[in-house]
């Protein structure tokens, strides 16, 4: 495999490694406030890949008990915008989500059609709630009529990696999240 330095395609960064924990701790204290009565059971859905880092870390700033569980959908394949085509590539391990909270934890928000569909698939098995958390909201580009109720950061429309992130399989382990150069994927579009 060829070794490289992967910040070298980066053209700047805009969240930094103390912006992401900082943030990571604002919104699980927002979580923790807003589910410590209820008294349903609080499932976070990591939605696969791209929010793994985030949520690892953000079930560690929510100090109530919780229950996780991961589902992986696609609608990018290796290219930089949504198909528009979502498919369930895995979907929860558990069955017992209804009449529990769910707070589907997203990479980012984008044009919202995957989250759309997402949240009306998990709305038909009865939960009592499903809030949705993503680490970045991009408001620019949304075509589904859905909101985020807990928001890391607004972005710009700028393609970005790192914290999970990637392009093409790539940049996910970057301790930042980072504006990829267009260069990178120029043949893409």
């Amino acid at each position: 495999m060829n070794k490289y330095d992967m910040s070298a395609d980066i053209e700047r960064v805009l969240l930094s490694e103390q912006d992401l924990k900082d943030t990571v701790a604002r919104i699980g204290k927002e979580i923790c406030k807003d589910y410590k009565d209820s008294p349903n059971p609080l499932i976070l859905v990591s939605v696969l890949k791209g929010s793994v880092v985030f949520m690892g870390d953000l079930m560690r700033a929510i100090d109530i008990p919780c229950f996780i569980d991961f589902m992986s959908v696609s609608s990018y394949g290796a290219g930089t915008t949504s198909s528009g085509v979502v498919k369930i590539i895995k979907d929860l391990d558990t069955n017992a989500i209804e009449g529990a909270d769910l707070l589907i934890v997203e990479d980012i928000l984008d044009s919202g059609k995957t989250l759309y569909y997402l949240k009306q698939i998990l709305q038909a098995r009865n939960p009592a709630s499903i809030k949705i958390c993503t680490l970045l909201d991009k408001p620019e580009r949304r075509t589904a009529p859905i909101t985020a109720d807990y928001v890391g950061a607004t972005i710009p429309d700028a393609f970005v990696v790192g914290y999970g992130l990637d392009y093409a399989e790539k940049y996910r382990n970057l301790p930042y999240v980072g504006i990829l150069k267009p260069s990178v994927y120029a043949d893409d579009k």
